[in-house]
């Protein structure tokens, strides 16, 4: 897990910044579709519609654009048909990589990836070939600045959280199972725990531990997948120390 923690946390600033140009939210705007078309337009019994549109409201997407993707999931409104696609692979290193796809056209998705996973010194697997690396799970971040460590444990265990992990770093590591991770969130809200970062996600079961030149060349590529318009998340089995992380991540 190494280096996972910085990342998410790196990756939500930089929507964030993204979302002030408005970049980001048509890649939300698609997740709010496909979640709605996919488990109904009431995120109070759709999960994963829960979670994204509280992910859009801590970017400050407009509520109208809100309320637009819904609808178009629902069929109120008309809108684009996206489908979901993965594609597995690996980086400059043998880091593996998990690419999720949402688009109107997977012959397109599936070029644009494999160009430029070609371009940047990575290459395209067959299906399974990388997925058993990875397990989804709620991961949420939390500063060890911004909580005792005995607190965020009580709290998190209670509410439901499989793990908590305070491996060096600045960040502790609440792990749940997908379907406790809005109990746990709610718990630690509510008892005015600030939260980094808070998302279901894949998370490796093994890592691959890069020195800087080659976590330079596996973040080059991460981050130009993550700039294409079909793609909305790339997983990666990087081990990055949190100080080259943090290096890096200003220079790209």
């Amino acid at each position: 897990m190494s280096g996972h923690s910085k990342w998410h946390s790196i990756k939500h600033k930089k929507a964030a910044i993204d979302a002030k140009r408005g970049k980001i939210f048509s890649k939300v705007a698609r997740e709010i579709t496909v979640a709605t078309r996919l488990g109904g337009g009431d995120p109070a019994t759709n999960p994963r519609l829960r979670t994204v549109i509280n992910t859009a409201r801590s970017l400050n997407m407009p509520n109208d654009r809100i309320d637009r993707a819904v609808k178009k999931g629902t069929g109120e409104l008309p809108g684009v048909t996206y489908e979901e696609a993965r594609y597995e692979g690996y980086a400059p290193a043998g880091v593996a990589l998990l690419v999720e796809v949402l688009t109107d056209n997977k012959n397109r998705a599936a070029a644009e990836v494999r160009t430029m996973m070609a371009k940047k010194g990575g290459h395209l697997a067959g299906a399974g070939s990388v997925s058993w690396i990875f397990e989804k799970k709620g991961l949420i971040s939390v500063s060890r600045a911004a909580v005792d460590e005995e607190k965020l444990f009580d709290l998190a265990i209670d509410a439901g959280a499989e793990d908590i992990k305070a491996e060096d770093g600045d960040f502790y590591e609440v792990i749940t199972a997908p379907s406790d991770f809005e109990a746990v969130k709610k718990a630690l809200e509510d008892n005015s725990v600030v939260l980094e970062v808070a998302s279901i996600t894949s998370i490796p079961k093994n890592t691959v531990k890069l020195d800087e030149q080659q976590a330079a060349s596996v973040l080059s590529l991460v981050n130009a997948l993550e700039e294409l318009d079909d793609v909305q998340n790339v997983h990666a089995n990087f081990d990055i120390p949190d100080e080259i992380l943090e290096r890096l991540s200003r220079e790209q």
